[in-house]
């Protein structure tokens, strides 16, 4: 995780499990502020974690929008969701 320079002091190791996953330490986290969703990106050979707060509605459809994504290929979606339902 990358951190801004008022957080540099805050390192922690964090292990991986046989499944890929890892355990974020509580003080990272809150340094950064608590999310349930994180993007994930490798810059320069680092893992680069941020969280996402997807309550901001413009957000989440300003990412939807950057990948191509439109409102009709998430009702094409959601209709077919449902028929599976």
């Amino acid at each position: 995780m990358i951190l801004t320079a008022l957080f540099l002091d805050v390192f922690m190791l964090a292990k991986r499990t046989r499944k890929n996953q890892i355990t974020l330490p509580k003080t990272i986290v809150q340094s950064v502020g608590e999310a349930d969703y994180y993007d994930i990106a490798v810059q320069e050979g680092k893992i680069v974690l941020t969280p996402v707060r997807l309550q901001r509605t413009e957000a989440v459809w300003a990412k939807l929008d950057a990948l191509g994504i439109t409102p009709d290929d998430v009702d094409e979606a959601i209709a077919w969701a449902r028929k599976g339902a």
